[in-house]
């Protein structure tokens, strides 16, 4: 599988302005590119073909444009190439429902990142301190420059790294991804698969996550970063508007933001590595993301769960572990009892399922992650034993975990008794 590792660069005062001239320059050649692309007729080839008539102009350009000739080849080809790319993620866009329109030139803040490919660079992680490594850059600015990285972790087993893309973010901070090709490893057979090794996901609102075995992980408390972005942008709209206090206001604003997509990020991959490594099956629902953010009521907390955005984390470490991640149909499964089947309307409020037909008791949302792993056992196939889900779910209490206490990969607190885990209402 293709993996982009991405680890934070040190680069100098010196570093930083030699970035900041290359990001550039690629700018205004992807947008000199774009502009001589929209001269070519579409009947004249495919997309393909029409990117690559101006990719072949490049050595050409060098003689007029001399600025080119001070940043690496493959980097010019990837930015004139980016052209393809984004078209065809329009008609991606396009195809999903979206109204889309046609690309436009790139401002300086909207072009943050060029990519060298196959060469031009070069990774040492075994000289320098504990977690450091050197990034070698042909080219940057016209000079070779050695940049520090900080190599928070090792990268996996690769053979060979096939691209470097060097990113800016609005904070000012860069950042490097090694595009690497690692092995896929291979999920278990599905007629192998343990019921007792599958898990069922309820994605909600209150808790962010309650799995079939009982265990309910809480969402994050981001109350103090709201309330600080909220006062720094209060701030941010009495600076007159580009002057030197406004940059340097809008860059906090930039921090405050990416502290909280930062803690967000991290949330999700350490919860999604969890339930891939514990589990050989994990089943979630496929819910409709848009349509609900469409709809009245509670906007702010539906976009800030980041439901959609979790559900692809899972797939990614599926995909990297072995692990089947599989996305059921959601209607329903609140209403339905995961004992009889039978269907019990319930408002919003009501937190506790209790069956008129059967006598079921169980918490909502522990109901609905059992009737989301019956479905996911059903849709892949995995032959059910003669005791219901149910009945091997039921076997002890639920557990809450506070989204605090979700400090690491695989995180000891999901797996302590429930007596030990603390209780939250």
């Amino acid at each position: 599988m293709q993996y982009s590792p991405r680890y934070r660069l040190l680069p100098s005062d010196g570093q930083r302005e030699a970035l900041d001239w290359t990001r550039d320059t690629t700018r205004q050649l992807y947008n000199h590119a774009l502009h001589e692309f929209n001269k070519i007729p579409e009947d004249t080839g495919t997309l393909r073909q029409r990117v690559w008539q101006i990719r072949d102009r490049l050595p050409a350009m060098k003689d007029w444009w001399t600025d080119l000739q001070d940043v690496y080849s493959t980097v010019l080809q990837k930015a004139v190439e980016r052209i393809r790319t984004n078209i065809n993620n329009l008609g991606k866009l396009k195809a999903a429902g979206y109204n889309v329109g046609s690309l436009n030139w790139k401002k300086p803040r909207e072009y943050k990142s060029f990519t060298y490919r196959q060469s031009g660079f070069e990774l040492d992680t075994k000289s320098g301190p504990t977690g450091r490594a050197k990034l070698t850059l042909k080219k940057l600015a016209g000079d070779t420059h050695e940049i520090s990285v900080r190599l928070h972790r090792d990268l996996p087993d690769h053979d060979a790294i096939k691209e470097v893309t060097l990113k800016k973010e609005p904070t000012g901070a860069w950042y490097v991804s090694f595009t690497i090709e690692t092995e896929t490893p291979e999920k278990p057979a599905v007629d192998a698969l343990d019921p007792d090794d599958c898990v069922g996901l309820d994605l909600g609102v209150l808790n962010f996550v309650h799995d079939s075995d009982g265990v309910s992980v809480g969402r994050l408390d981001l109350s103090d970063e709201r309330e600080r972005l909220e006062r720094e942008q209060r701030s941010l709209s009495r600076k007159q508007h580009g002057s030197n206090n406004w940059h340097e206001q809008r860059q906090r604003v930039a921090e405050v933001h990416a502290r909280m997509a930062n803690k967000k990020r991290d949330f999700k991959h350490k919860l999604a590595a969890y339930y891939t490594s514990a589990y050989d099956a994990v089943f979630v629902e496929n819910l409709n993301v848009r349509l609900m953010l469409e709809s009245d009521g509670n906007a702010r907390n539906k976009a800030e769960v980041g439901w959609r955005d979790f559900i692809q984390t899972l797939k990614h470490h599926g995909r990297k572990r072995g692990c089947h991640v599989i996305e059921v149909e959601p209607a329903g499964t609140t209403k339905e009892c995961a004992r009889c089947n039978d269907e019990t309307d319930k408002s919003l409020w009501v937190r506790e399922h209790s069956c008129p037909s059967c006598g079921f008791e169980l918490d909502r949302d522990w109901n609905a992650a059992l009737n989301v792993l019956s479905r996911g056992l059903a849709k892949l196939g995995v032959v059910h034993s003669e005791s219901t889900p149910v009945e091997t779910a039921l076997a002890v209490d639920a557990t809450t975990v506070s989204a605090k206490r979700v400090t690491e990969a695989g995180s000891p607190c999901l797996k302590e008794p429930p007596k030990a885990a603390s209780r939250q209402g």
